[in-house]
């Protein structure tokens, strides 16, 4: 599925809330990688992983939970650290949830479930990583040179 930047501009700017299925506790793992950067970008991340909830446990400093359906709060986004056999389930949870989007990370690409959220309006990305198309669209990735394909006279607003 292709994205135009704008779509992906406006989600990342105003889908402020996200839970992580699937983020390790494990610092060198993609899923803690890309979520420390999310939460030092000023987003909230909700780690959503049952290896680790139940027991107090927190990853980067929020609590763990145990299913989509745990959090007590909403949550905007979605971003999806699993299989792509997995992603359905999570999508019709993330769905019961009030999320607005779907994000599946690189390599994830469950296209029922990303119709599933299409359907009903809503947002889906699949076979993208969160935290390099946030450095792409609001700067970084271009600090080391590579082509972001993103062309201005301007730098946009970091968020």
């Amino acid at each position: 599925m292709s994205v135009d930047l704008t779509t992906l501009r406006r989600i990342l700017t105003n889908q402020r809330t996200i839970a992580v299925v699937g983020l390790s506790a494990d610092w060198h793992r993609p899923s803690y990688f890309a979520s420390k950067y999310m939460q030092a970008h000023g987003y909230r991340i909700v780690p959503v992983n049952p290896r680790y909830a139940g027991s107090g446990q927190t990853i980067l400093g929020e609590t763990c939970y145990g299913a989509l359906a745990d959090i007590p709060f909403p949550v905007q986004m979605v971003d999806v650290f699993r299989r792509t056999e997995e992603v359905l389930p999570i999508a019709e949870q993330a769905l019961a949830i009030g999320a607005r989007c779907l994000w599946q990370q690189l390599g994830v690409m469950n296209a029922e479930a990303s119709a599933l959220f299409q359907g009903k309006g809503l947002d889906a990305i699949d076979n993208r990583c969160v935290k390099i198309e946030h450095a792409r669209l609001f700067g970084g990735l271009n600090w080391v040179g590579v082509n972001t394909g993103v062309i201005s006279a301007k730098r946009a607003p970091n968020h």
